[in-house]
């Protein structure tokens, strides 16, 4: 009596391959670089990535404050109860990042004089220098918003009603 082979279905052609692809790739040379090393990975969360970047835009002259106004408003309050923390570094950053790439948002208040096209690219400069020397990240955009322009009479008009809210 011959042995008689039973054809495999389809759904086991494909389980087969998907083993195979997954024995492939466990197989394969990982790829090295300043993050992935033969000794093990180096992972870095987003919140590290924004406060560099962050403290890199804000080293920027021409940079008045960072983030838009619901922000900045509600950090202001924030700074008024007793016992709070300190600013935060990341108002105004927003990072999107891989394994070995980010992608970064700023939102910035320009300075009234200030050249908006000179000061964003000087952000995007700084902080592309900052994040990759900082985390070994490529660093593949820089996003500029700039989302208001603080005029001098602005620090007049706050320190006008600073003196009214002052008890005496």
């Amino acid at each position: 009596m011959s042995q008689s082979v039973v054809p495999s279905t389809g759904e086991e052609r494909r389980q087969a391959a998907t083993q195979a692809a997954k024995n492939a790739e466990k197989s394969a040379p990982k790829e090295l670089d300043a993050l992935h090393t033969e000794h093990g990975d180096t992972t870095i969360a987003d919140g590290v990535v924004a406060k560099i970047a962050g403290i890199a835009a804000r080293e920027v002259n021409g940079v008045y404050a960072m983030g838009n106004a619901a922000r900045r408003a509600i950090g202001s309050l924030a700074q008024r109860i007793p016992g709070a923390t300190q600013p935060s570094v990341t108002g105004g950053v927003s990072v999107e990042k891989g394994e070995r790439e980010t992608a970064i948002d700023i939102s910035v208040v320009v300075e009234y004089g200030a050249q908006i096209v000179t000061v964003s690219e000087q952000i995007r400069e700084n902080v592309i220098s900052a994040v990759e020397y900082g985390t070994g990240l490529d660093v593949v955009s820089v996003d500029v918003n700039v989302s208001d322009v603080h005029l001098p009479e602005d620090d007049d008009d706050a320190a006008g009603s600073s003196d009214s809210d002052t008890l005496r």
